[in-house]
């Protein structure tokens, strides 16, 4: 079944269903960079699209989370990753993931 993950602040420390665990985790993966967690430098996403030109940011920045994903949540299948097309956001240079995830055997 497919689902759809972006940024948000909810964290649940009890989720109820392994499914709910996984979409937490693939936010969790998704709100982290590469660096910063201690006992782990390599979990995350990382920055090193970061003052790249837009379509080599964009590339870069899927490709880091298709790899983390694959790495760090095996029990997710990444279907597709989307950027908002904002052009008030191209200003600012932030980049919003959508971030489509297959789980389970469908």
């Amino acid at each position: 079944m497919e689902h759809i993950v972006t940024l948000n602040d909810e964290i649940n420390f009890s989720p109820s269903t392994e499914t709910e665990e996984i979409l937490q985790n693939v936010r969790t993966i998704l709100k982290t960079r590469v660096g910063t967690v201690p006992l782990d430098r390599d979990f995350g996403i990382s920055w090193d699209y970061i003052d790249q030109p837009a379509p080599v940011a964009r590339a870069l920045f899927q490709e880091a989370v298709i790899d983390a994903i694959l790495e760090y949540e095996p029990r997710a299948s990444v279907v597709s990753v989307n950027l908002d097309d904002n052009p008030s956001l191209a200003i600012d240079g932030v980049l919003k993931p959508t971030v489509i995830i297959n789980i389970g055997e469908d």
